[in-house]
């Protein structure tokens, strides 16, 4: 309330005052300089009430050397007084207070996000203690292995791991998600989200200003206070700009003998809107970009975001699923099923510790399958696993494990498509195939059209084989594809590029594309919920693992980077028409200081355009139906 009153008031006193004196009588002319009676005592208080705050920013200014708009404000208040333009004098100084002030308030509004994220911090926890019985607790009484309980309907107050239970967990706050995710038994959940349904036992990870929420928040306001280079060169211009208008005012009256002219050149000199212009644009981009679970590391990285016109994409993790998955089951012997080649597989597989062991036991459960394990097994490096199932030999593997060498040419043709095919053998003979691969993320094809939409150029670098990436490639339609890679020839792939003279963002898992991350123009982190270090590490964090969200980035960082372009324009046109008014007549002080507010108001309004949620949600393209990410054949 007092800060509201600190605002407001001064605002609120000198526009009374103002309309009394305009009631009594008052002269808004400023021909009446003869008489003198309370009308004029009323300007003159309102002149005081609404400009000493502005006259004391201006002398706090030139404690440090700088001049300020403050200072001109006051300067052509004083000035009008001196010419016992009472009138011009309140209408000045209360348009600026009262510009000031809306002002702040909207600036406010822009930050609406980080004040979001602040309101979305727990205070309390219900923690389970060791006899089983619950208490309310501060969050500062936690430590990281403690357990809490979290009913439907209440806030998650830590960053932890699922102990137990279901439910299904609100993290827009975190990930800029809309629905909710489901939580279980292992599943990690963070502070600040709220569950929606069901119940869950936590064990604490991060607590209090070690949560991915605090994180967060210290990120977006270090982002919204970030000066980008456009705006770094405009308070500089500012601060040469601003004493070259008091120098051409005082020119201009020295030569007119005009000194009302001289003082309305003061005004209507004002860098308001040129100023704002930027940093308000910065704040409304990252503030919207932080609510749709982007976080950009400050003013300098959205402008340079909204240069990127080549993307050097990883695939594994990135572009695919990162895993396994069973793609292919196949009957060579029409006495045994797709069912029962899967079957004992799956079952010769429990003995293995290989990755795609796990896939294809996955498949079979997935297909409603009962995996029983088997106790004699030999895996043979190179080649595959022999194992006893039910007192028969079966081998999961290469040729090699044959008795008789079987037709090849269906596994040639599944590897050329990507996929890792292996034969299913029974007593030394081959009655089926089953093969795996590392699937394509759903939302990948939808991500990368929606990048070349945008005339950027895709390049997929990654260290799988030739075969695997142009199969991968060849599904996705990226523009160009480098395989066989090491990370360091990641780095080369983009110094490369930027050579060329490319604006490069390199988008990976921040561990072993570090090197690349670090050196492209904009390094990009995904799924950064799950991954601290990749918050405050990434010039560009996508908190959910949403691959659409890296072009919806981009987008907001132009139409960012254009408001600004827009705000400029508006600021430079609204000051040169002014001026041509002055010249022809017609402009006064007061008049000029209210089109002066009403274009910070106006720039202030079109960067609150961008807080417009634009965000859709995250489609998401099947893939072709002879894709690696395509269903088993039936």
């Amino acid at each position: 309330m007092k800060s509201l009153w600190k605002t407001w008031g001064v605002v609120i006193v000198s526009g009374l005052l103002i309309i009394v004196a305009l009631i009594a009588g008052a002269d808004i002319t400023g021909q009446d300089t003869e008489s003198f009676g309370t009308p004029d005592i009323l300007m003159i208080v309102a002149t005081v009430v609404a400009g000493y705050q502005i006259a004391w920013s201006a002398i706090q200014a030139l404690r440090i050397k700088m001049v300020s708009i403050d200072l001109l404000v006051s300067v052509a208040a004083i000035g009008a007084m001196i010419l016992q333009n009472w009138w011009e004098a309140a209408a000045v100084t209360f348009l600026f207070a009262l510009g000031n002030a809306l002002e702040k308030a909207t600036l406010n509004k822009t930050r609406q996000a980080l004040s979001d994220l602040v309101d979305a911090a727990p205070e309390t926890a219900t923690k389970l203690n060791a006899d089983g019985t619950t208490e309310t607790v501060e969050l500062w009484e936690l430590e990281p292995g403690d357990t809490v309980i979290v009913k439907n309907g209440e806030q998650v107050p830590v960053d932890g791991t699922v102990i137990s239970g279901n439910g299904g967990v609100d993290e827009a706050q975190i990930t800029g998600e809309s629905v909710p995710a489901e939580k279980s038994a292992g599943s990690q959940v963070f502070a600040g989200t709220w569950l929606r349904a069901g119940l869950l036992r936590i064990e604490a990870v991060g607590i209090g200003s070690d949560s991915t929420l605090a994180k967060i928040i210290h990120r977006v306001e270090d982002a919204q206070d970030d000066k980008a280079k456009t705006q770094t060169f405009m308070e500089k211009f500012s601060a040469w700009y601003t004493p070259g208008v008091m120098i051409f005012a005082l020119i201009i009256g020295l030569v007119t003998q005009n000194v009302e002219l001289a003082l309305t050149l003061l005004v209507i000199g004002c860098p308001g809107a040129l100023v704002i212009s930027i940093p308000v644009s910065i704040v409304a981009g990252i503030g919207r970009a932080a609510k749709d679970g982007v976080l950009i590391k400050g003013g300098e990285y959205l402008e340079t975001a909204a240069r990127v016109d080549t993307v050097v994409v990883d695939k594994t993790g990135t572009l695919t699923n990162g895993r396994p998955e069973l793609t292919d089951v196949e009957s060579l012997d029409p006495a045994y099923t797709q069912d029962d080649i899967l079957l004992l597989a799956a079952r010769a597989e429990t003995a293995s510790e290989h990755p795609l062991a796990d896939a294809i036991i996955r498949g079979a459960k997935n297909r409603g399958l009962v995996v029983e394990p088997v106790e004699l097994a030999e895996p043979i490096a190179g080649q595959g696993i022999r194992a006893d199932v039910d007192g028969r030999v079966v081998a999961v593997g290469s040729a090699k494990l044959l008795n008789d060498v079987a037709d090849q040419s269906r596994i040639l043709e599944l590897n050329e498509r990507g996929r890792t095919a292996m034969f299913v053998g029974l007593d030394g003979r081959a009655i089926g195939i089953v093969a795996v691969a590392d699937t394509v993320r759903d939302d990948a094809l939808v991500a990368v059209k929606e990048l070349q939409d945008k005339g950027i150029r895709v390049v997929m670098a990654t260290g799988d084989a030739q075969r695997v990436a142009d199969n991968v490639a060849k599904q996705l339609g990226v523009d160009e594809v480098r395989a066989e890679l090491m990370p360091e020839d990641k780095l080369t792939i983009v110094k490369e590029l930027q050579a060329s003279g490319r604006t490069v963002a390199m988008v990976g898992d921040g561990v072993n594309d570090t090197p690349a991350l670090a050196t492209a123009n904009v390094g990009v982190a995904m799924g950064a919920a799950g991954s601290p270090a990749a918050i405050e590490t990434a010039d560009l964090a996508l908190m959910a693992d949403r691959l659409p969200r890296l072009p919806y980035a981009f987008g907001l960082a132009k139409r960012t980077v254009g408001t600004m372009r827009l705000n400029i324009t508006v600021a430079l046109v609204v000051v040169a028409l002014l001026l041509l008014g002055v010249l022809l007549g017609g402009v006064t002080m007061s008049i000029g200081m209210l089109v002066h507010e009403a274009s910070v108001l106006l720039v202030i309004a079109i960067a609150m355009m961008l807080l417009r949620p634009t965000l859709k949600e995250d489609a998401v393209t099947a893939a072709p139906a002879d894709v690696t990410s395509e269903k088993i054949t039936a």
